[in-house]
Parts: C-alpha cells; sequence; structure tokens
C-alpha cells in the first residue's frame, strides 16, 4: 500500500510540473499579448479626420451599392488619412490646411501628395453624394450651365466623357477656373486641379472617382456603367453651394 502512494505521489509530481495549470496559462497569454501590443506600432491620430457621410452605406442604393460604400469609406479613404498624418510628422505640412498642402505640393514626398490628394479628393466625393431624389442646380450655378454648357444633360456628358476616357486610376472634375469659368478636366491617380504641379488649375465643386475599388464589386469593368449610375445621387443643391463659394 505505502509502495502504491508513493508511486502515485511521483505520478501526480511530474505530471503537475509538464502540464501548468490554467491559471499560469492565461498569464503567460495575457503578458504575450501586451507585449504584442506595447511593441506595435502607434496608431498615428494627426490633424487630418474624415468627416461622416451623413447618410448610412446603403443610403445610395440600387445605384451605388453598401458594401462597396463601406469599403471605400472605411477602409480606402481612412487609410489616405493614416498615411497622410504620418507622413506630415516633422514637415512643414505640419502648420498647413490641406489646401494648403496641394497647393504646395511639389515641395512634399509622394506620400504626401498622394495621402493628401486622397484625403481631399474623397472628402469632396462623399460631400456631393447624397439619397435626396430630384436635386437641381440652382441660383449663380444654373445660370453658368446656361451661358457655358447650354443644358444639365450637355454638362454630365462632358463630365462622363472626362471620366470614362481617363486612362486608369484618377477622377473626372468640375472646376472653376481662374477665370470664373466652368470647366471640365480629369487627373491621374489622387492628383487635383487645386495642386500646383497640375495642368489644369481651378477649385473643384464636383467630382467622380474612377479608381476601381470605387465601383468593381458592383460593375467589375464597367466603368460607364457606374459613372451613369453615379449621376443619381449627385446632390445639385451642395455642388450649387461650392460654386458660390468658389467664386468668392
Amino acid at each position: 500500500m505505502k509502495k502504491t502512494l508513493i508511486l502515485l505521489a511521483s505520478v501526480f509530481f511530474l505530471f503537475s510540473a509538464c502540464c501548468p495549470n490554467n491559471d499560469n496559462n492565461k498569464e503567460e497569454k495575457q503578458t504575450e499579448k501586451t507585449l504584442v501590443k506595447e511593441t506595435a506600432e502607434p496608431e498615428i491620430l494627426g490633424k487630418f479626420k474624415q468627416e461622416a457621410l451623413g447618410f448610412e452605406y446603403n443610403a445610395l442604393e440600387p445605384f451605388l451599392d453598401a458594401r462597396t460604400m463601406e469599403i471605400h469609406y472605411t477602409k480606402h479613404h481612412a487609410g489616405y488619412v493614416k498615411k497622410l498624418n504620418k507622413a506630415i510628422i516633422g514637415t512643414e505640412a505640419e502648420a498647413m490646411t490641406l489646401e494648403e498642402i496641394l497647393q504646395n505640393v511639389s515641395k512634399f514626398s509622394d506620400a504626401i501628395r498622394n495621402n493628401a490628394g486622397g484625403h481631399f479628393n474623397h472628402s469632396l466625393f462623399w460631400s456631393i453624394l447624397s439619397n435626396k431624389r430630384e436635386t437641381k442646380p440652382s441660383g449663380k450655378f444654373a445660370e453658368a450651365i446656361s451661358n457655358e454648357f447650354v443644358t444639365l444633360d450637355s454638362l454630365i456628358n462632358t463630365v462622363s466623357n472626362s471620366a470614362s476616357s481617363q486612362f486608369g486610376s484618377g477622377w473626372a472634375w468640375l472646376i472653376v477656373n481662374n477665370e470664373n469659368k466652368l470647366e471640365v478636366c480629369s487627373t491621374r491617380d489622387h492628383d487635383n486641379p487645386l495642386m500646383d504641379i497640375a495642368k489644369v488649375k481651378g477649385k473643384p465643386i464636383l467630382v467622380i472617382d474612377v479608381w476601381e475599388h470605387a465601383y468593381y464589386l458592383k460593375f467589375q469593368n464597367k466603368r460607364s456603367d457606374f459613372i451613369s449610375e453615379n449621376w443619381n445621387v449627385i446632390d445639385w443643391n451642395k455642388v450649387s453651394e461650392n460654386y458660390e463659394k468658389a467664386l468668392n
């Protein structure tokens, strides 16, 4: 009997040594998590933020789908903002507004140029989208359309052609140029007409995003279909307001 007890005690001792209790395991795992958290790259908060969309991701359906809107806003645009805040650290861009950075972008790195452009372009894109139906150009903007494009359909066709013909990723713009005239142009990547390196310069009042991430989940390679559907959710009240501000 005594030998049996000694044998059982030995087995228990060996088992305990090889298999630490659950509490110890939890403490070790928690320590590992803490170390990972402490050694991970800190989040760059910075001065630039995303504006709230002002509508739900599904608010623009059936024209623009909810899943694309969510990924576009929370991943792509958010990524540009985070990278911009990181890129400006230690540069004179830290003390500038977003518009000032763009107007002097030739002085800065490609990281600042691309991410500042990505932030501005997306911010304007979201701001002129709305689930309100049948908005129309008004005031001085309506007059300018009549004087320079004759009809709204003619303006829409001109912008649509610019967006469709943009080679690769980029943007199509309606701007107020230096002569206070409406003008349509396009830019590649995340460039825009506010930049000092832009071929066509002016104040943007409307934009269409023709990067594939803006439409590929729903429209695949049919960019022209996306452009056509996009006009159904343009807030012409906001564009009219942008025009008035651009004249000042």
